[in-house]
């Protein structure tokens, strides 16, 4: 872990084998540890299930607190398994979460129609059509501006400033949607009478932190901004580092209606299984940019690709190593088992009895298992997220293009849990070892072993 945080992932283009064995390390000590300790717990517990009627509980979790050495190992090789399992799940999970992220900052909404020019207003036709395409849940018409000089009264320095206007009601259901700078549709209303807009006539605002910055902030003004849509008086009155429109620049946002020319440039789209050529049809002569299409650049890459082979291949050994520890590990004490019920049967055991002893008797070493795979599994993850960097792995763009780009949009990729990697393989853990031991002592009944006396 400390070379990891020191080195991080990269280490000039060569393999570092301390760092890439981190969470096998981790996982192999905590294994250790939990090995030594478990037994405690099941010694505990076997005590007041001696004072409950009948001895199938008190005898299952005495003979699973009984541990040895040997009985440790599966033990050993399940936590290790189940740590690198969720490990390599987590980080696949981040690749793919990063890659969904970014794509979404590239095209604002799941699909993006937009002029070649700010010029270039959508006719109505073209909007209405696009409405009624096939998976189209919502459309938020925009009036896109790049390039609007701003006044000088802040420290802030803003290149690129987009000046977006938009249908409030419409782009804020877009922005809550996407987790975009989400805001109330009623923050871009205007205040006062006349509908003039803000205070003295000013439009209310949204902007991001070098805009609002550079316009003294919220509150801050009134500023006159001059655009080719119009000429206005504007005031902040919210701040969000991204929206929709322009998630990659500055930007100023303000209401639609207090533009001289309020024809939308572009449209954000949010639907299922949009349709690329049906949209591209309803708008002639405009670009449309699904989010899928967007995805797909981070996606060729042999560096991505194989990383990504790796890991599921790390995930698919984890996994079989488990199913074999756990099942060389019941197969191991079967005849043992065996040969305790056909004692046990001249005591008095039933044949359900007898079935049930052998399955909770399986249960708890895979309980524990389980659970302590999710635990290591957190805990690797947790510790190791702070040298792990994903960002090469999930934006790197095709071969060809540039990359920096993306990169320096997105910010880093940061290793984080993936709830799902880390009960999945555990719950199969507990599903296999119980179906194992019901097939083992139905098995184990066929021989006449455990044909006790019925109830």
């Amino acid at each position: 872990m400390v070379a990891l945080r020191r080195r991080g992932t990269g280490s000039g283009g060569e393999a570092d084998v301390l760092v890439s064995s981190a969470p096998v390390l981790v996982g192999l000590i905590a294994a250790l540890v939990l090995g030594r300790l478990y037994p405690l717990p099941l010694r505990l517990l076997a005590r007041p299930a001696g004072r409950l009627r009948g001895a199938v509980g008190f005898v299952a979790l005495s003979r699973a607190g009984r541990s040895s050495a040997t009985g440790a190992l599966p033990l050993l090789a399940l936590l290790v398994a189940l740590t690198t399992t969720a490990f390599g799940g987590s980080v696949l999970a981040g690749i793919g979460d990063a890659r969904d992220q970014a794509a979404l900052l590239a095209t604002g909404a799941d699909a993006r129609v937009a002029g070649v020019t700010d010029a270039m207003e959508l006719p109505r036709a073209a909007v209405e059509a696009v409405r009624r395409g096939t998976g189209v849940r919502d459309v938020a018409p925009v009036r896109i501006e790049h390039g609007v000089t701003l006044p000088g009264t802040g420290t802030g320095n803003t290149p690129n400033v987009t000046l977006i206007g938009a249908d409030p009601a419409s782009y804020a259901r877009l922005a809550g949607r996407t987790g975009l700078g989400a805001f109330s549709e009623g923050l871009l209303a205007p205040k006062g009478t006349g509908g003039g807009g803000g205070s003295g006539g000013a439009v209310p605002a949204i902007a991001s932190p070098a805009v609002a910055a550079r316009l003294g902030g919220v509150g801050g003004g009134p500023h006159t901004v001059s655009a080719l849509s119009g000429r206005l008086s504007v005031r902040i009155v919210a701040v969000e580092s991204r929206t929709p429109g322009a998630p990659d620049s500055g930007y100023l946002l303000v209401d639609a209606d207090a533009l001289t020319k309020r024809g939308p440039t572009t449209l954000l789209v949010t639907g299922d299984r949009l349709d690329a050529g049906a949209l591209r049809k309803a708008a002639p002569g405009f670009t449309v940019k699904l989010r899928g299409e967007a995805r797909s650049v981070y996606l060729d890459s042999p560096l991505q690709s194989g990383a990504e082979r790796i890991y599921a291949a790390a995930i698919a050994a984890g996994a079989g190593y488990a199913v074999l520890a756990l099942l060389l590990s019941l197969s191991q004490s079967a005849p043992e088992r065996t040969t305790l019920l056909a004692r046990l049967r001249t005591m008095g055991l039933t044949g359900k009895q007898g079935r049930r002893l052998l399955e909770l008797e399986a249960l708890p070493p895979a309980l524990l298992a389980a659970v302590g795979g999710a635990l290591v599994g957190w805990a690797t993850i947790a510790l190791l997220a702070p040298g792990v960097d994903l960002t090469r792995l999930a934006l790197s763009a095709a071969p060809g293009s540039d990359p920096t780009g993306s990169l320096a949009t997105f910010g880093t990729v940061t290793l984080r849990t993936d709830l799902w990697s880390l009960l999945v393989p555990g719950a199969g853990v507990l599903a296999l070892a119980a179906a194992v031991a019901l097939v083992q002592a139905r098995w184990a009944g066929r021989r006449g072993s455990i044909n006790g006396p019925r109830e």
